[in-house]
């Protein structure tokens, strides 16, 4: 991977971040500062570490019960680039991709239309759950979000080529 993807750290095994047994890359830096976050330590740009893509891809390869990736963070889409690189090589073992971003739908397509790895990004993933949390729309009873203005995006059926 030629890209330098910023991290504050990975899990496995996770049931939380999507449909199935999700390895999630929490990336380091979010421009949204949501008050009540789930992750404040990812918003720092400088903090975390440097991914090592390698490693990371070894481990989601080796364990056949992951059924995806999770990007969350931080901000997903502020290193667009590098999750794309992965992105594309998460694909190649035959795994699904389902991304978090405090930036909503709409203002990720208008980003796209800039920053072209912004679209790259979304038309790898499978899934978006999009927007900033709000911590007055706190909802514990919804499924992979936390408040209630977030959505979930089917983005295979938003780029679906008409038939």
């Amino acid at each position: 991977m030629n890209t330098q993807l910023r991290i504050s750290g990975c899990i496995s095994d996770s049931i939380v971040d999507g449909p199935g047994i999700r390895y999630v890359v929490f990336v380091q830096g979010c421009p949204h500062h949501c008050p009540g976050c789930h992750n404040p330590d990812t918003h720092d740009f400088e903090g975390g570490y440097p991914a090592d893509t390698e490693k990371i891809l070894q481990q989601i390869g080796s364990d056949p019960l992951i059924s995806g990736v999770t990007f969350s963070g931080g901000e997903p889409f502020c290193q667009a680039a590098a999750l794309c690189e992965l992105g594309e090589r998460v694909r190649a073992l035959g795994k699904n991709i389902v991304v978090y971003s405090g930036y909503t739908f709409e203002e990720l397509l208008e980003k796209g239309k800039t920053e072209p790895d912004v679209l790259c990004l979304l038309r790898l993933c499978d899934l978006l759950i999009d927007g900033r949390y709000v911590e007055s729309l706190r909802d514990l009873s919804l499924q992979f979000r936390g408040s209630s203005n977030q959505r979930l995006i089917d983005l295979k059926k938003e780029f679906a080529e008409p038939s």
